[in-house]
């Protein structure tokens, strides 16, 4: 998780084929051209929602190339804010090389992984889908539950930093009941935004996107004459490692998020690897380039470099209308944030409810926009329950469950490849089997490593978060055997999942 504007907490606390039987999730690939049946009865109106088959395949509002790279950005990144503890963990030299080095050891190997999946089985829902193929239900449910309660809390910081840097104008936002009801209405706000609909969210994105990053690349077009290239080479004293790696880890992770839209993206099979690569170059070089700007053009002190320094930097290059500028881009990149993560979460519930993981109220969408409601109704109400918590250990249990999902995710991938040989991959990592294990072994060993430094506290909250998920899926299994609860039916979900078949 990001890659984002958390200057209210350290990093160091946020480390955070053949269509098979069960493949039945959200709209996407094939399902794009199929047309609704005429006899609409097998549709439920409920007014206010309308249940599947597949009304995306009817939905003229698809997702295109420029919004999903903006999306894809801001599930990643959002901008530089909180790449400053990097420098202030390790020094210039260090934070520069983790940034240049460490894209091509974690973010280019999930981005392909991400990229065949998501091409090869391109419905709602992305890696639960991708898991439910390669393992089976039990195992794509567990992977939702990882995946959704890691989204969930780290959406939950957004609302609480955009209260911190409105507190610096509004003191009285600082704390007490203003500050509840800052929080509380930023959710709901926000919330609904993401209810009017995908295009309009990912049209958003690249508006928050532009003016966001629009002020970094001032400041380093202005601290180019100042920049000392002997400064980048500065090491730091007292490293502190962990809080190193956090950050990188933090900054640079959750490529595969856009991948549970994957049925509401115009042709995914083109988009997706196109808006990858161009989301993965603007998140690279707008990390390095601001860094080496400010590292070259300064001689700040290394415990300076704490979150939200690039404002101060700003402020001392070129004045203070920069730096309120960047405070400013905090804010609106913290609500691009929000918008994508909300976004991913609530698509995710709709195609577990697809796949019969969750009951059929999550696939049902909004009679106006098509969009989730139930989804993002469930996902909102969890993220503001949390934005009242304390995240230490919450955002650290957080980044474990999202590395136990990756985990999986990487296996799901070869298990295909090597399982399914045939299964039609428009974008194919161009890779054999022995060279996909060692891509996918680097990652896989940093996320062990990420796992292996976390507290008992982490372990514990981990641990239970994932007996309430395999519960869930055993509770299901019975509401789905006694009929207490409606699922969607089997032969509705038969052919809606794009999957790729030869």
């Amino acid at each position: 998780m990001p890659r984002s504007p958390m200057s209210s907490m350290s990093p160091e606390f946020q480390i955070h084929g053949h269509q098979s039987p069960r493949a039945g999730g959200g709209g996407g690939g094939a399902s794009q051209s199929k047309e609704l049946p005429e006899n609409m009865d097998s549709l439920i109106d409920l007014g206010e929602a309308v249940l599947p088959p597949n009304p995306a395949a009817k939905n003229p509002n698809k997702l295109t190339l420029l919004p999903l790279i903006f999306l894809i950005y801001f599930e990643v990144a959002g901008g530089p804010y909180g790449a400053e503890p990097a420098v202030q963990a390790a020094g210039s030299l260090y934070a520069l090389l983790g940034f240049l080095i460490f894209p091509f050891v974690w973010s280019i190997p999930e981005s392909l992984v991400t990229a065949e999946l998501a091409t090869a089985i391109p419905g709602n829902g992305g890696f639960v889908l991708w898991a439910d193929r390669a393992f089976g239900p039990f195992c794509g449910s567990l992977m939702g539950t990882w995946k959704f309660l890691s989204g969930v809390i780290n959406s939950a910081a957004f609302p609480v930093l955009c209260a911190d840097y409105l507190a610096r104008v509004e003191p009285s936002v600082a704390s007490g009941t203003p500050r509840y009801a800052t929080v509380a209405g930023m959710n709901l706000a926000l919330s609904f935004l993401n209810y009017t609909g995908l295009t309009i969210v990912g049209y958003t994105a690249v508006a928050l996107g532009l003016v966001s990053l629009a002020p970094f690349v001032l400041m380093t077009a202005i601290a180019v004459p100042r920049v000392r290239p002997a400064r980048w080479l500065t090491r730091g004293r007292g490293n502190n490692w962990r809080l190193f790696f956090n950050t990188l880890f933090w900054n640079l992770n959750f490529w595969d998020n856009a991948s549970t839209m994957a049925g509401e993206v115009e042709r995914p099979e083109r988009t997706f690897p196109t808006a990858l690569l161009s989301a993965g170059l603007m998140t690279s070089l707008g990390y390095l380039l601001p860094l080496m700007a400010g590292t070259g053009a300064l001689d700040a002190p290394q415990d300076a470099w704490g979150n939200g320094f690039f404002a101060d930097i700003a402020g001392s290059i070129a004045g203070r209308w920069l730096k309120y500028w960047i405070e400013v881009g905090a804010v609106l990149s913290a609500i691009g944030l929000y918008e994508a993560q909300l976004s991913s979460s609530a698509f995710q519930l709709l195609g577990m409810a697809n796949l019969r993981l969750l009951p059929r109220i999550f696939a049902s969408r909004a009679k106006w926009f098509l969009t989730p409601w139930a989804g993002i109704l469930a996902s909102s109400l969890i993220t503001l329950a949390i934005s009242f918590m304390s995240f230490n250990d919450i955002i650290n249990s957080a980044n474990f469950l999202y590395s136990l999902g990756m985990l999986m995710e990487f296996a799901a991938f070869l298990w295909l490849r090597k399982n399914e040989p045939n299964l039609k991959r428009p974008y194919r990592v161009p890779m054999r089997l022995p060279g996909l294990v060692l891509l996918c072994l680097v990652p896989s060993a940093f996320l062990i490593f990420v796992m292996a430094i976390a507290s008992w506290k982490v372990f514990a909250i981990c641990g239970g978060l994932t007996a309430l998920g395999i519960a869930v899926y055993y509770m299901m299994a019975v509401c789905k055997s006694r009929g207490c609860l409606a699922f969607i039916d089997e032969e509705e979900t038969n052919g809606e999942i794009g999957t790729g078949d030869a």
